[in-house]
């Protein structure tokens, strides 16, 4: 009996710690799944989706969508992961942003970035119930695309590319170095709203210092090459403002003002990396990125659009590209190397 007592109580003990260990296995199993489940929403969250339309491609508009979607990236945003992007490109094609625009507003997407003056005005006149960033515009209330630069009043808002002091130090600039400058030529569609700004600007500026403004006017691309070559012989010196149109073909203004020996003025950075001689500007990329903070604000953090005032770049440095002045007969003193940082000497 006592034989058969303690094999009882011995299998009861192993039958317990056999459902004990079953039990604590299967609990881990569910654990497990749900803290992966877990990692997996957060890592990635609710997928959002932005559409981007680009007037047309070139350094600066690059720049500054290069910069949006970083500024999202750094913020826990990755394509291909919780962030989906439509990148359409409008080939400097009014009607073409139109479309582009219309497609946008029978997508589901949660913000529209618009970058350059025609694609903002396009997504803006289209699209009401999806925010709307904007970036590369330089005069958002001319533009009709905000009320002001403090309270945009609508669902757009976003950054400018017109720095207040850009334009005016820029001609000051060329009022001091440009050897017997008597005359400065203006390379300008004006049929672009932003253009139309920074021209007026440009003008302004140019006749305060006791100078002559010469125009050399273009409609589209094919024409750069002719107006350029119309300057010559008039103008000591050349000025191409935030002109997407021109900027597209810069590569043909640079081989006049080479030729011709006219020093080439202009109103990006990256122009002056593309052969332009000098500018005062800042970084695409730096107000690109600043939009895609806004960005997150909207996203993130529930923020109007309405609300959020238009930002301004923050900085305005000397830019030079030493091989482009002296292919253009322009001379670089040791003084203007003293003001440039290395980062915006180029040769």
């Amino acid at each position: 009996m006592t034989l058969k007592r303690n094999f009882r109580i011995l299998l009861g003990i192993c039958l317990s710690s056999m459902l004990i260990l079953a039990a604590c296995g299967a609990n881990t199993g569910k654990e497990a799944s749900s803290t992966e489940g877990q990692a997996s929403e957060g890592s990635s969250g609710k997928k959002i989706k932005i559409g981007i339309t680009q007037i047309v491609e070139h350094a600066s508009l690059d720049e500054a969508r290069r910069g949006f979607l970083k500024a999202l990236q750094d913020n826990g945003y990755e394509e291909g992961n919780n962030l989906e992007v439509d990148f359409q490109n409008a080939q400097n094609d009014l009607n073409n942003a139109s479309t582009i625009a219309q497609k946008f507003a029978s997508s589901k997407l949660d913000l529209v970035l618009a970058i350059a003056t025609p694609s903002a005005q396009a997504a803006a006149q289209n699209i009401k119930d999806v925010p709307i960033l904007f970036t590369a515009v330089t005069d958002p209330v001319g533009a009709g695309l905000v009320k002001s630069m403090e309270a945009p009043g609508s669902n757009v808002t976003g950054t400018t590319d017109m720095h207040p002091e850009a334009v005016s130090t820029l001609m000051e600039f060329i009022h001091k170095n440009v050897k017997d400058v008597t005359a400065v030529g203006i390379m300008a569609n004006e049929g672009e709203q932003n253009t139309v700004a920074n021209v007026m600007e440009a003008q302004k500026a140019i006749e305060a210092l006791g100078l002559k403004v010469v125009k050399a006017p273009v409609t589209n691309s094919s024409e750069v090459k002719q107006a350029a070559e119309s300057l010559a012989g008039k103008v000591q010196a050349i000025y191409v403002p935030q002109d997407n149109t021109i900027v597209s073909a810069l590569s043909t203004v640079v081989g006049v003002a080479n030729e011709k020996k006219i020093p080439l003025f202009v109103a990006e950075k990256d122009s002056v990396k593309n052969g332009g001689v000098a500018s005062y500007g800042f970084e695409y990329f730096d107000i690109g990125y600043t939009t895609g903070k806004m960005a997150v604000d909207i996203l993130k953090n529930g923020k109007n659009p309405a609300e959020l005032a238009v930002k301004y770049p923050e900085t305005l440095d000397l830019a030079l590209n030493l091989k482009s002045a002296a292919s253009q007969g322009f001379e670089v003193t040791d003084a203007m190397k003293a003001e440039v940082k290395p980062e915006n000497l180029f040769e």
